[in-house]
């Protein structure tokens, strides 16, 4: 597997991303700052959390520039 270290906002993305598509990505969540990743997911797991993150992005910017 492929240890990825990370801070607890991007793990929880992972984790979800992981529940969504059948647990296939994360082989052992190890503690709030490390997981395993399954070897053959990884690039997989990468592309996915770059959409995410994308989405999650362009959200807080909407919000943010709606209020002005």
């Amino acid at each position: 597997g492929v240890l990825v270290e990370c801070d607890e906002s991007i793990k929880a993305t992972i984790v979800k991303i992981d529940a969504e598509h059948s647990h296939e990505f994360i082989i052992e969540n190890i503690d709030d700052r490390h997981v395993l990743i399954n070897q053959k997911k990884h690039e997989e797991l990468k592309i996915l959390l770059k959409e995410e993150l994308k989405d999650t992005v362009r959200e807080a910017e909407d919000s943010s520039t709606g209020s002005e």
